[in-house]
């Protein structure tokens, strides 16, 4: 067991203060995904910073959308009467998330942060860039089925496993953040990064920087939408590909899209080609088949994820039917 200390402020600033002036300290909440990193040896901070004291759980509409604090729990979020009347993607979305035990605990913020589950990143004993900087990607060469499709590099294929991400970067959401230099926010499809040619920074977060809140804007997306995840067991695990969509119907008119896969690259992938190829379109399977080959542009496989390839399009049309049906 590698010595770590602990401390727990009550204040934002204090915090973010602690972080800040110390290289080797992480703010942990929920510790769902930070606390298996410990264990395994992926990660060994020697300060964690528990945030649990700040009163960052509130979920609340206010100036044209939903605040959701970046403490809110998982479970807490889905739940929420405002969430699913005025969201109901990211409702659906965040329940299609781990287990019901780890919807409990896991934070809003926290999951947005978690880290990759690339089998190369969790055993010390093989190469990663993510992890160990230089010493090259396992996966390019190796067991790839889980991999990306999209935004990869030739320093690291591994893929995003949020599900919640996923509706959020559809959804146009923000991400309030305060740091050393205060306050500002970022759109929340700017949040995460493609690997280029350093995986290890997952985020576009400056050092000491806290994820306080996320907004998501109010919008016409309430009736018709679906997020469906592909996954080899029905609860408790990963997606291989996963689609959110939600749709603005004017009658059998597509007025609006928003679309999004997860499971495909180092960041939730927002569609927005495809989406713009929907607008003004019938809603019928055959539009929905166009815009899946729209969305697959630029996707390459490898070795062992070439399924992708055909199970990503067809995940797509899936759930545009789903919503268009919703």
């Amino acid at each position: 067991m590698n010595q770590f200390q602990y401390i727990r402020p009550s204040k934002q600033q204090a915090a973010i203060e602690a972080v800040a002036r110390d290289a080797n300290a992480k703010f942990i909440a929920g510790g769902t995904n930070l606390v298996d990193l410990m264990k395994r040896g992926v990660m060994a901070p020697q300060k964690l910073v528990d945030i649990n004291r700040l009163p960052l759980a509130k979920i609340e509409h206010e100036n044209g959308g939903l605040r959701i604090g970046a403490l809110a729990l998982n479970s807490a979020v889905a739940d929420d009467r405002q969430v699913r009347e005025r969201q109901p993607l990211l409702a659906q979305a965040i329940n299609a998330g781990a287990s019901a035990q780890l919807r409990n605990m896991a934070t809003t913020g926290g999951n947005m942060l978690q880290r990759t589950r690339c089998p190369y990143f969790y055993d010390t004993a093989l190469p990663c860039n993510k992890r160990e900087p230089g010493t090259g990607c396992g996966a390019l060469e190796g067991i790839n089925r889980m991999h990306a499709i999209f935004g990869f590099s030739d320093k690291c294929i591994a893929v995003h496993p949020s599900d919640m991400s996923v509706a959020l970067v559809a959804l146009d959401a923000t991400v309030l953040v305060s740091g050393p230099k205060g306050d500002r926010r970022i759109p929340f499809a700017d949040l995460h990064r493609l690997p280029g040619d350093t995986p290890e920074k997952d985020t576009t977060l400056e050092p000491g920087e806290l994820i306080t809140a996320v907004d998501v804007p109010d919008g016409p997306f309430t009736k018709h939408v679906s997020y469906y995840k592909v996954r080899e067991r029905a609860s408790y695990a990963f997606a291989l590909v996963s689609a959110a969509v939600a749709l603005d119907l004017d009658g059998n008119t597509i007025k609006a899209a928003r679309l999004a896969f997860g499971g495909v690259a180092h960041k939730p992938w927002r569609l927005q080609t495809a989406e713009q190829f929907l607008v003004g379109k019938p809603a019928t399977e055959e539009t929905f088949r166009q815009a899946a080959a729209v969305a697959m542009q630029g996707a390459k496989a490898f070795k062992h994820n070439e399924y992708k390839l055909k199970l990503a399009p067809n995940t797509l049309i899936q759930t545009l039917k789903n919503a268009a049906a919703a």
